[in-house]
């Protein structure tokens, strides 16, 4: 048990950018884009694919950023020039990028062991060695400046358009605004953040895998909602520091629950049951209180 916290904060860390991504379309947008279990696994694949053929680390991982971000543009066209349904651009886009992977990288995996990353450049810079100390202080500055452009992002008359859009666009649409843009930019800007995070997290653990993005959309989802219901944010600086410490919390939970010997293969099974009870507790307490509850979503 003694790394299981340094482990579970890197790992809250950088899938916090995953949370981040979901944060932005499911939450600030009301897009349910399932793109995610796609453009995770394409970040890793371009940053891998171009380190392996000699380009710079980092400029492999911007470039990587730069095709999530192309990735989400491809849905959000789909949604708003063709008039797809959401979801259903969001699955098709996902299919796609599962081929899409397997050209860019010639196979299913590609390792990394061998390759200079960005952590490697990082610690030789600052005259450390690559470790999980590291790890989690490169983190922590990666996540800071993210974090600070997005809450500065989001207060600028563009990101309040995004906010409004998501709350009510018709309102936006009847004061003169172009929703079609701000989806587009919104659901770009979510992918290309979950694309940075698969090429950070192919670049750490050494290799870059297909499949590596399956459950993702769970991951950003569960980190969210835990995120929200543990911290119970009131605007939106604590909002995206919420998120990530749900992508933490998540992450903790799921490290404590194979320490304690809960097979792998019931991961999936804890994950739904920890953002039932999660999504539950509010209801509970309304119930106790005997407020009134709205009839449940359908969409």
């Amino acid at each position: 048990m003694g790394n299981l916290l340094p482990v579970s904060f890197y790992e809250g860390l950088a899938y916090g950018l995953v949370a981040l991504g979901v944060y932005i379309t499911f939450r600030v947008l009301a897009f349910p884009d399932l793109t995610v279990d796609g453009s995770f696994p394409l970040g890793g694949a371009v940053a891998a694919v171009l380190i392996i053929s000699g380009v710079n680390p980092w400029l492999a991982t911007v470039v990587a950023l730069i095709a999530g971000m192309c990735a989400g543009l491809v849905t959000s066209l789909l949604n708003t020039a063709l008039r797809i349904n959401a979801l259903l651009a969001g699955i098709l886009m996902m299919v796609a990028l599962y081929s899409i992977n397997l050209m860019i990288m010639g196979r299913s995996n590609i390792p990394l062991l061998r390759e200079v990353t960005v952590f490697d450049q990082a610690a030789q810079l600052f005259g450390m060695e690559t470790s999980i100390t590291f790890s989690i202080i490169f983190m922590v500055v990666l996540i800071i400046i993210i974090l600070a452009i997005l809450n500065w992002f989001l207060r600028t008359d563009i990101g309040l358009a995004l906010r409004a859009t998501g709350d009510n666009e018709q309102m936006v649409r009847g004061l003169g605004g172009n929703t079609n843009l701000t989806t587009i930019m919104g659901v770009s800007i979510s992918n290309g953040l979950v694309a940075l995070a698969g090429a950070i997290i192919a670049q750490n653990q050494g290799f870059s895998d297909v499949g590596m993005g399956i459950g993702m959309i769970v991951l950003g989802l569960a980190s969210v909602i835990i995120g929200e219901g543990i911290f119970r944010p009131r605007n939106i600086t604590s909002i995206l520091l919420a998120v990530v410490g749900g992508a933490f919390a998540y992450r903790l939970f799921l490290g404590i629950a194979l320490r304690l010997g809960l097979p792998p293969t019931n991961l999936k099974l804890m994950t739904a049951v920890l953002v039932v009870v999660v999504l539950a507790i509010p209801y509970i307490r309304k119930k106790l209180r005997h407020e009134w509850i709205p009839p449940p979503a359908r969409m």
